[in-house]
This record gives C-alpha cells, structure tokens and sequence, in this order.
C-alpha cells in the first residue's frame, strides 16, 4: 500500500487537493515545497496548523 508521504511526493492529478495544499502554503508562506509536503505529511490538511508551521519554519531561516 502507498504512503500518503509517497502520494503527496508524486505528482498525481489523482491528488488534486493535496497538490493545491501545497501550492497555495508555498504561496502564502514563502516555504519551500519540500517543506509545505513535509508539513502537510506531519500535521494533515488543517489550514491554520499549516499556515502557523509553515510561519515558524520561515522564521527560523
């Protein structure tokens, strides 16, 4: 069975709305795109717990 870190990793029109996650959190944030799948991998879809991590790991750059 595929891990979801796998799934979230290819690119898959399967996943449209993790690739959208990604996308608008590299948008919004500045964070690399490694990083917004990482983050999504780590915490789910959650917008506000994303958008609160992805801030914290900008800041530390």
């Amino acid at each position: 069975m595929e891990r979801l870190r796998d799934k979230l990793m290819t690119k898959n029109d399967s996943y449209p709305a993790l690739e959208e996650h990604v996308r608008l959190l590299v948008e919004k944030t500045g964070i690399t795109e490694a990083q917004a799948v990482e983050l999504i991998y780590l915490l789910g879809l959650n917008w506000s717990s994303l958008v609160r991590e992805a801030k914290a790991i900008k800041k530390d750059r």
